[in-house]
């Protein structure tokens, strides 16, 4: 552990993982926690705003559509914006399409910050998609850009500071929401464009950081430019073997230009990769996250603490989703990637389940609730020690540098796709099998657990080359290439 910190003492890659993690996923988590604390504020703005441009006052269904409508959008932007990931790293590069992502997010805050003097709702909306567009794609070139930096021995603690950041954005955005702070009605706008401060400071600082280095050399061919980025991220060394090992990476893929998302699901030696991040990534968002967050208000107000002292309960599962991320990141080059991913989900899996069996027996004990209290608190440690943050390091390492772009456009896609439909049929879920929902939840992370312990190859400390091959091992019953009557791997 101390050797792998080391790399990160004395050299400008802890400047460079700052910089880009607060104008990267940091947006993206403060925007999806931020917008709870002053939505009745900005459902009065509406109902104001549509008064005095149309000079009647809109019925409760017209807010409330207007409402889903901003919910709506920022998904939307956020589908769109993960769609453009491959194009724009193919051709602006990823320093390039990081500093367009922060142009657009501060374009983004001066149309969110004049909706207010100018009444205008319908300018909330167009900040909303705009917001949305930078979540999907600067969260992307993020983990691409931080994964394509590092070398293999530390790649999976560098590119989790990916959910570091997220996590991180979630907690400020809780914060920043208190009333103490930003949360009254006549800041509301001020509250919703304080995180671009940052994406100012990447605009500034970034243009001096080299691009990403096996970006330079596999994509672009400069082997020079390569080996000085590599020296001004990491310091003095001549980096052989890790340019020899993108050299024989760039000698598989040819002249063959970045592939797209249908050539992603086409190629048949990638369908392992492909059900992969399917399971993974719908795991992570069918895990019962979301129903952990409706059901904790009801959960801690029964339990005995106070209406007022709940949002800093709340609180306090942030900041221990944030040191729990940041933990995992010191742990993933030593425990590795498949332990924390089967563990989280593992954990997770038995935890919904005893959630259920609390709920259903919190009438009968008033120690209960306090009980249901502790469980949520585990399951947001188990959910923030391994999928949260080891799914981003996984996408940037089962594929090589043709596919990659194409794949976070698909994990993109996915997550964006998931949270609109979890979204839309959660209400109904919760309606219908209340606290009965959390066992599907408890069934879709064993499935999750099973599969990674059973099927998952592990990346810790190889090549994307080494890694495609472990895939490509992994052999299915009823395969014409193995006769054996289950399902194996090379591990």
């Amino acid at each position: 552990m101390k050797n792998l910190l080391k790399e990160l003492v004395g050299c400008n890659v802890l400047v460079f993982i700052l910089v880009l993690g607060l104008g990267g996923t940091f947006q993206k988590g403060f925007h999806l926690s931020v917008i709870s604390s002053p939505s009745p504020y900005i459902k009065s703005f509406i109902n104001g705003s549509w008064t005095y441009h149309y000079g009647d006052v809109p019925g409760e269904k017209t807010v409330t559509f207007i409402w889903s409508a901003l919910v709506v959008l920022y998904a939307l932007g956020g589908l769109i914006g993960s769609m453009t990931v491959r194009y724009l790293t193919s051709h602006l590069g990823r320093k390039g399409a990081m500093l367009l992502n922060s142009a657009i997010s501060v374009v983004a805050t001066v149309i969110m910050y004049i909706s207010k003097p100018t009444y205008s709702f319908e300018l909330i909306l167009v900040a909303r998609f705009l917001i949305g567009f930078g979540a999907g794609l600067g969260g992307n070139v993020h983990a691409i850009y931080l994964g394509e930096s590092s070398p293999k021995k530390i790649r999976g603690m560098v590119t989790v500071t990916a959910a570091n950041f997220l996590s991180l954005g979630k907690l400020a955005g809780q914060f920043a929401g208190l009333r103490e702070i930003l949360g009254r009605e006549e800041w509301w706008n001020i509250l919703l464009c304080l995180s671009t401060f940052f994406c100012v400071v990447q605009l500034v600082v970034l243009p001096f950081f080299p691009e990403a280095p096996r970006y330079i050399l596999i994509e672009k061919g400069n082997t020079e430019q390569c080996k000085k980025a590599l020296q001004w991220l990491w310091g003095p060394g001549d980096y052989k073997l890790e340019i020899e090992e993108m050299l024989e990476e760039q000698a598989v893929i040819g002249e063959e230009p970045s592939k797209g998302l249908m050539d992603l699901l086409r190629d048949k030696h990638l369908r392992w990769q492909v059900l992969s991040l399917l399971v993974i990534y719908g795991a992570i968002h069918f895990s019962g996250v979301s129903a952990i967050t409706v059901y904790s208000f009801k959960i801690f107000l029964e339990a005995g603490i106070p209406e007022d002292m709940i949002r800093y309960v709340t609180l306090g599962i942030g900041v221990s989703e944030v040191l729990v991320s940041m933990t995992s990141g010191l742990l993933i080059e030593s425990v590795g990637r498949r332990v924390l991913m089967w563990g989280g989900f593992g954990g997770m899996s038995a935890i919904m389940a005893l959630i259920t069996v609390s709920l259903y027996l919190q009438d009968y004990s008033s120690v209960i609730p306090y009980i249901t209290v502790i469980l949520i608190f585990l399951f947001i440690i188990f959910y923030a020690a391994g999928p949260a943050g080891v799914g981003i390091s996984l996408t940037n390492e089962i594929f090589i540098q043709s596919y990659r772009p194409a794949a976070f456009m698909f994990t993109g896609i996915l997550s964006w796709l998931e949270f609109g439909m979890l979204g839309f049929i959660f209400p109904f879920l919760i309606d219908a099998l209340k606290s009965l929902s959390f066992v599907l939840f408890s069934c879709v992370c064993l499935i999750a657990a099973l599969y990674i312990f059973f099927i998952l190859p592990e990346t810790k400390g190889k090549t994307p080359l080494e890694i495609s091959l472990e895939y490509k091992n992994i052999r299915a019953c009823g395969s014409p290439k193995d006769d054996a009557m289950c399902l194996e791997t090379r591990l």
